[in-house]
């Protein structure tokens, strides 16, 4: 049942704008999320299949709803410009049985005031591709927004071509992000003190009442991108925007647009079309996350202390602290990929070793790794590189050193070790299927397939092949 508290809406208008979701003429569900549903509490609040599609394309709004647009500034691609929810709506703050409190908000919900020349709406494909990478992310263990439901609107959406309307219902512990604060501390800088103990009462209500609670908090928010951008890099995924209005203070990935995940192992590899610098590429993000929580630094610097300089100082710490806290999640998520218990002074240069022979033999960077862990033959363009036998003898001295055998690191490896990732090739399938043909059988069972990363059944193991040649220059689309 329904549980609304919009404490955002009881905040400064200046944050928002109280906004109403477009009509739309046919409204159809196309996907039902119904574990989520279940977590939230939501599993029996529209029980007929119509009124479903009315609801979660904002035709109803249930009782307690309050729609609103969320204002934010951002630097996209390095360019500040403020912006806002030009296609989104905030329909709420939801209470979950457990008492978590949650945002759900629409997306492809028509026109707002910050919609600029846009025309607000969403096509089915990027919804359904944010719902299937979001479910797979979640599976992974990687903070996430999640997608509640997609529905068809009956209406047709011009972007190269014409395309069938969606709205997508996005479930996130909040829709605070790095470009929020931006905009506030560009607005008056009571505004930002507002927004600041706001968001440490939502996210970090452990540092109400402490002197340097701000501080803290933007030290809270860093460490939090530290393990989430690790966790991002061990999987290979590549986000694609990272923007800093898509950078969320809750430390979850947000905002799936051109993502993808790697295929063959490249720290330069890029996959959106509309990255042509490479600015975003799988390598840099570590960098890109630091730049991000900069500029939120220099958004809070009259939060830190009255004297700038001061300030200025405590912010170069916690960027300090990013830094430090990311190397020293991501070592140790190699390690465990490795299979390794305890740490030694050199495992970070076995561990790069590794990485640099699956680049000089391009090989593919799951399938690498998953073959290591369960004592399959590795990729032949591996097995030819005469350092590579090299390695694993020093690999396997190293298991001998902390007293494990291959066999125990293999069976440990085999939990962190991904089978299947959303490969790229299998997601447009799915998407052509479901958006050409109204075919929904092909994503419902990749996304069966997904929810399970760290097991392989027999009926998934076409999930797990490496793309064809065909797709090695493949390239993703933001979809807006």
């Amino acid at each position: 049942m329904w549980q609304f508290d919009n404490t955002y809406a009881r905040l400064p208008s200046a944050l928002y704008e109280r906004a109403t979701p477009a009509r739309v003429r046919a409204p159809q569900m196309v996907v039902w999320n119904d574990a989520l549903a279940s977590e939230l509490g939501l599993d029996d609040v529209t029980q007929d299949a119509l009124q479903a599609a009315r609801v979660w394309s904002g035709q109803v709004l249930p009782e307690g709803a309050e729609p609103i647009a969320q204002a934010y500034a951002g630097h996209q691609f390095g360019h500040f410009t403020m912006l806002g929810d030009g296609r989104a709506l905030l329909l709420g703050e939801h209470l979950t049985p457990t008492g978590q409190r949650v945002d759900i908000a629409f997306k492809g919900s028509g026109q707002t005031s910050y919609s600029r020349r846009g025309d607000g709406r969403a096509a089915v494909g990027p919804m359904l591709r944010e719902y299937i990478i979001s479910e797979a992310m979640h599976a992974l263990g990687i903070p996430t927004t999640r997608s509640l439901a997609v529905v068809a609107t009956g209406e047709p959406v011009m972007r190269e071509t014409m395309l069938p309307g969606a709205v997508l219902t996005r479930i996130a512990s909040s829709h605070l992000r790095v470009g929020t604060f931006q905009y506030a501390a560009g607005w008056q800088e009571s505004l930002l003190y507002t927004l600041a103990d706001y968001a440490i009462a939502r996210h970090d209500p452990h540092l109400l009442g402490e002197s340097q609670r701000y501080a803290q908090f933007l030290r809270a928010v860093a460490l939090r991108q530290a393990k989430l951008i690790a966790q991002w890099q061990l999987v290979g995924f590549i986000h694609g925007v990272m923007n800093t209005d898509n950078m969320s203070i809750a430390g979850e990935t947000i905002d799936y647009g051109p993502c993808a995940f790697m295929d063959i192992y490249d720290p330069d590899a890029v996959f959106s079309s509309i990255d042509e610098a490479g600015r975003y590429r799988y390598g840099h993000q570590p960098a890109i996350a630091q730049w991000n929580l900069a500029r939120l630094a220099e958004a809070c610097l009259p939060l830190l202390h009255s004297n700038r300089d001061k300030a200025v100082d405590l912010a170069h710490g916690i960027l300090d602290e990013f830094r430090t806290a990311y190397q020293a999640h991501y070592e140790q998520g190699l390690r465990t990929k490795l299979g390794l218990n305890t740490a030694e002074p050199d495992d970070a240069t076995l561990a790069q070793a590794y990485l640099t022979l699956l680049q000089l033999a391009k090989c593919d960077y799951t399938l690498a790794f998953r073959a290591l862990s369960t004592g399959e033959a590795a990729p032949l363009a591996l097995q030819v590189l005469p350092a590579y036998d090299e390695w694993l003898q020093q690999w396997q001295a190293r298991l001998t050193r902390e007293g494990r055998t291959v066999e125990q690191a293999r069976l440990a490896m085999r939990g962190v070790n991904p089978a299947l990732i959303p490969r790229n090739y299998r997601v447009e399938e799915a998407l052509y299927a479901a958006e050409r043909r109204n075919e929904l059988a092909p994503l419902q069972a990749l996304v069966a397939a997904l929810r399970q990363p760290f097991e392989l059944a027999p009926e998934h193991h076409k999930f797990a092949e490496p793309p064809p040649s065909s797709f090695r220059n493949y390239q993703t689309f933001c979809g807006t």
